[in-house]
Formats: structure tokens, C-alpha cells, sequence
């Protein structure tokens, strides 16, 4: 399958998914610092996708994939904060952790791709 626009990526999309989850999920914290970077990660790793792409060159691209890679570790050592701070349950946290892993290794994957092109 081409990839025509960055809405094909699979990355992004479930990226997406994953912070209108995380919205849900931290809307009613109250903690506002805490929920403003937990939130700023998880969009930063569907928006670092969508704007690397947009540059139209690999390695812009790559770079940005880093970025969002990146935005990825940041989120889960947040999560991990969130669940001893008791901002969510363990069932949360492994559904989130497992998530952000998964969409961790589509942008290594999409990474190793871009890199084998050069």
C-alpha cells in the first residue's frame, strides 16, 4: 500500500486513537501541569507524524519520526508517574503502556524502513 497522505499511516492512526483515549481518560484531573504534559506527549507523538511527513523528504521525515519516538518514551515515564500518583488504575496503565509500546515499535519499524532507503 503507497502511502499518500500522513492519515494512511498506521503509526498516526493509532496515535490518534490513543490520545482521544488519553483525553478521556485525564479530562477530569485535576492536577492541570500533570495532565497539560501527559496530554502535550501523547499529541506530540501524532502530531510529529503528520508534520514530518508533510516535509516530503525521508529525512525530515525520519527526523520527526524520532521526535515522535521520542514524545513515546516521554509519555510512558509519565504513565508510569500517573499510576503511583493513583491518577489511574493498573488496568489503565497497562492498556496505555501496551499501546505506547506498540505504536513505540511502528515508528522504529517505519525508522529502520526509511533508513535502509538511503
Amino acid at each position: 500500500m503507497k502511502i499518500e497522505k500522513f492519515e494512511d499511516i498506521v503509526a498516526w492512526q493509532k496515535s490518534q486513537e490513543f490520545v482521544l483515549l488519553n483525553y478521556s481518560l485525564f479530562k477530569n484531573l485535576h492536577d492541570f501541569s500533570f495532565k497539560d504534559q501527559i496530554l502535550r506527549a501523547s499529541v506530540s507523538i501524532m502530531n510529529n507524524i503528520a508534520e514530518g511527513f508533510e516535509r516530503r523528504t525521508d529525512k525530515d521525515f525520519k527526523h520527526f519520526l524520532y521526535i515522535s519516538k521520542g514524545s513515546c518514551g516521554e509519555y510512558r515515564s509519565m504513565l508510569y508517574l500517573a499510576q503511583k500518583l493513583g491518577y489511574i488504575s493498573e488496568k489503565h496503565f497497562n492498556d496505555l503502556h501496551l499501546r505506547s509500546l506498540e505504536i513505540s515499535r511502528l515508528l522504529g519499524g517505519f525508522i529502520r524502513f526509511l533508513r535502509e532507503k538511503e
